[in-house]
């Protein structure tokens, strides 16, 4: 390879760069889930800031429930803004299960983008990266 081949290069490269969205050039450090507040009272065990976390993945809460419900086989309900399961759950276990979620239905497995969305065609449900495209199939909850 040439030096002027390079030089092609690194400018296509810087060109690419430039014309990708603003959104997708900083996914990385804009895209920050904040940590479960977890309250134990009795046999339950409450998550506070629920409908934050669910925001910040850009999940709908129900479906974020739905998985966390089916992980630490209890059953639970949204109150609010918050989250109810019934039995004791340490915040280790409850941030583990909130990552295992981030990697299976949030983060693009080809391009590391949190900038998905679930989308359904016929029977089947995919997560959509809106910074690269690719369709990944996902298990239906």
């Amino acid at each position: 390879m040439s030096e002027t081949d390079f030089y092609d290069f690194e400018r296509l490269l810087d060109k690419a760069y430039e014309e990708l969205p603003e959104n997708v050039k900083s996914h990385r450090s804009r895209f920050e889930v904040p940590a479960a507040q977890v309250t134990i009272a009795g046999n339950r065990t409450i998550i506070e800031n629920f409908a934050d976390i669910a925001e910040a993945m850009n999940r709908e809460p129900s479906h974020l429930l739905k998985f966390l419900l089916r992980e630490v086989a209890t059953a639970g309900t949204l109150e609010g803004r918050r989250a109810v399961l019934q039995g004791r759950f340490t915040p280790y276990l409850i941030a583990n299960k909130l990552k295992k979620y981030l990697k299976e239905f949030v983060i693009c497995p080809v391009c590391g983008s949190p900038d998905t969305k679930i989308i359904k065609k016929g029977r089947f449900y995919f997560l959509k990266c809106e910074a690269c495209g690719a369709e990944t199939p996902i298990p239906h909850l």
